[in-house]
């Protein structure tokens, strides 16, 4: 069973009746109208998601204003930051930038909202439709949502509303991983030359050794 509310598929949040006729024109809208049948798109924070989006350290933002006008911001932080406050809402700290507020003011005016958060390493993006609306006023809130110990100066909080979620198949994700992890790896591995390099070494001293007390020719 279906876990929309609605008797609309949850998937008509991206698949408005232009987009359905490209499908059909292409071949891909009996496939979509099946998963239709049971709802469309998932509506509700699985533990599989959860468990994704408590590691993301980055995802990208989408807005547009009242006429229309596409905006797309990138939000980044330590693991965790953007919380999960139940099964239909997520929130975050707001950090300060370059001070544009161009999602802050679009928001005013159009709520609807999109978070694509994007897993390079594993290749695995997921794509999160809803409403957002700014908080400003909620000190509580505002500090349940900041990261402990993260150097950023907080200005107000996003609480994100979802409506549905999907995710998409690998293809054509460029596999990439954080500097960090590459960094640690590298170090062990460096680490692991040098052991071999004292071994190597020790082991060259024992065959000198051995050659200076035994002879080399014959009775």
């Amino acid at each position: 069973m279906s876990d929309t509310t609605s008797l609309r598929p949850s998937s008509d949040v991206a698949f408005s009746p232009a987009v359905k006729n490209v499908q059909a024109r292409r071949g891909s809208r009996q496939a979509y109208a099946k998963k239709e049948e049971k709802g469309g798109f998932r509506t509700r924070v699985t533990p599989d998601l959860a468990e994704f989006l408590a590691l993301a350290t980055s995802f990208y933002l989408a807005t547009a204003s009242a006429d229309g006008q596409p905006y797309v911001q990138h939000r980044g932080g330590p693991p965790g930051f953007l919380v999960i406050i139940d099964e239909r809402t997520l929130a975050f700290a707001d950090f300060r930038g370059n001070r544009q507020y161009i999602t802050t003011g679009n928001l005013s005016e159009n709520p609807r909202a999109q978070i694509f958060v994007m897993d390079y390493g594993s290749r695995h993006r997921v794509k999160i439709w809803g409403r957002a609306r700014v908080v400003e006023d909620d000190a509580g809130l505002i500090a349940r949502l900041f990261p402990a110990g993260y150097d950023a100066r907080v200005e107000q909080a996003l609480v994100f509303e979802i409506d549905a979620w999907d995710s998409n198949c690998q293809q054509h994700i460029p596999q990439m991983f954080k500097a960090e992890d590459v960094a640690g790896t590298i170090q062990q591995f460096q680490a692991r030359v040098r052991e071999l390099d004292t071994e190597n070494a020790a082991l060259k001293a024992r065959i000198k050794a051995l050659e200076t007390i035994t002879p080399s020719g014959g009775m």
